[in-house]
């Protein structure tokens, strides 16, 4: 007789369906409940004493904890492998709440160029401003970022994949230097998920998501989580609960509700975005295409390493440059032009009005981000009817 399987024994599709649900579900429901009470009730002192100093589970303010939201929280940290987790109102919320945790005054952090525009102004302009040194390698350039790990550092920061440039940092690798000098190392997830990658088996400390991608799918909830040891993730939790960048149940409940497609979702996407970049690549009208799937991306080898699967999103550069884009976009049909990635549907932007937008174009150039690159984000649509939609749009340019 074959023995039952633990919800850790799963495959991460039935995870992302079950996992972490059922000690928050009540009155024999089969959903999460959102929880929108502000305040959690107490008859017993002494009980409500040893929940508030955290001796005893449950909960005081929704700006500490709320079910709904440890829920999320949960998924998210078994789908991770990790021991302990905590969320945010936004992805870059949880982006500065844990760089602001672990760095002070005089310390340093190495990161690389092509880190989101968010993420790259904290970098560029707030740390500095705080006597933190901030030293930002060339992406891809493993030999540069080791040698300038091994000069010391505090925190080692990596996003792999890039936004919205795609480019491959080999985790492991840069792991195992940040070790040699007890730094610590935090991967930006986002682009990945835990479907297709897993920073922390590779050695990382923190992994991090902006929930508001790919994990939540739908594109109608902002959402921050960062995954860890309970050691690490407590002491962001205990920044994020006095600073109050808490996540909003209704947003966990909607990301939780996405994060049962995640699996599938994902799937199809990666698939599509590998055939969008083969047809891409054969277009007169582009210059580059940017894909990790491609054997002629440079850290191709990099990705089939330590990725289950390349992803779904993609960027290309258009040649004519910005007065190209501003012709193509408003072409295509199966298109959301906006500022957003990872949801169902499909979804382009030029970089200087999405990831990037914050940057001047001599920081754009300088980040090797040419003013015709456009991000792809791919939707569940069937790929066909995506390159259709990208051959009528290239038939319009070659007509005009």
């Amino acid at each position: 007789m074959r023995e039952k399987k633990t919800q850790q024994e799963t495959s991460i599709g039935t995870k992302s369906v079950w996992a972490g649900e059922r000690e928050y579900l009540v009155h024999g429901a089969t959903q999460v409940p959102v929880v929108l009470s502000v305040a959690y009730g107490y008859e017993d002192m002494d009980e409500w004493y040893d929940v508030a100093i955290g001796k005893k589970p449950g909960h005081i303010y929704g700006r500490n904890t709320n079910p709904t939201v440890n829920a999320l929280e949960d998924k998210i940290r078994i789908l991770e492998g990790a021991e302990a987790a905590t969320s945010f109102s936004t992805g870059m919320a949880a982006v500065s709440n844990t760089l602001y945790t672990f760095l002070v005054p005089g310390d340093r952090i190495v990161s690389i160029k092509d880190t989101y525009g968010g993420t790259n102004k904290l970098f560029t302009e707030f740390l500095p401003k705080l006597n933190i040194e901030v030293t930002l390698c060339e992406t891809g350039n493993h030999k540069e970022i080791e040698a300038e790990i091994l000069k010391g550092c505090k925190v080692l920061y990596l996003e792999t994949p890039t936004n919205p440039t795609v480019k491959i940092t080999d985790i492991a690798r840069m792991t195992k230097a940040a070790k040699k000098v007890g730094a610590l190392v935090i991967v930006d997830n986002t682009f990945a998920t835990p479907i297709n990658q897993n920073p922390l088996e590779l050695g990382a400390d923190i992994v991090l998501h902006s929930a508001t991608k790919f994990l939540g799918g739908h594109a109608d909830a902002l959402g921050g989580v960062i995954c860890g040891p309970k050691n690490l993730i407590d002491k962001v939790y205990h920044y994020r609960e006095i600073n109050g960048a808490a996540m909003d149940p209704m947003a966990a409940y909607l990301i939780l509700r996405g994060m049962k497609t995640l699996k599938l979702r994902v799937t199809q996407q990666t698939e599509s975005a590998m055939k969008i970049a083969n047809f891409l690549q054969k277009q007169d009208w582009i210059e580059a295409v940017y894909y990790p799937g491609l054997e002629s991306h440079p850290h191709h080898d990099i990705a089939k390493k330590q990725m289950k699967g390349y992803g779904g999103m993609l960027s290309f550069a258009l040649r004519g440059g910005v007065d190209t884009v501003r012709s193509f976009l408003p072409r295509l049909q199966l298109a959301n032009r906006a500022a957003n990635l990872g949801a169902v549907e499909t979804t382009y932007g030029p970089a200087r009005t999405t990831s990037h937008v914050e940057c001047t174009p001599e920081e754009r150039s300088a980040m090797g981000i040419p003013e015709g690159l456009v991000r792809l984000s791919v939707g569940i649509e069937d790929v066909e009817d995506l390159i259709s939609d990208l051959e009528q749009a290239f038939s319009y340019l070659s007509g005009k």
